[in-house]
């Protein structure tokens, strides 16, 4: 169809929301390690994909997008 990626870090998918009114990251990886994993995945998506772009790691983003397809997944715990 000749899409593309776009990869966004997405930090706080490991914030444990459990107790209390503030999200914990005590599980989260340091950020030095989050960083290098991002760049691994981002190589190898770049090595297999020809349309890759990303986000800058740790940056505050504003990402919108449009759903326009046959499924949208709604992830809830």
């Amino acid at each position: 169809i000749g899409g593309g990626l776009l990869l966004v870090s997405q930090f706080t998918l490991a914030a444990d929301t459990k107790s209390g009114l503030r999200p914990s990251f005590s599980k989260a990886a340091p950020p030095a390690l989050g960083a290098a994993l991002f760049d691994h995945l981002l190589l190898q998506a770049q090595q297999l994909h020809g349309k890759v772009a990303s986000g800058r790691f740790g940056a505050d983003m504003q990402v919108h997008l449009v759903n326009d397809g046959p499924v949208t997944l709604l992830l809830q715990t």
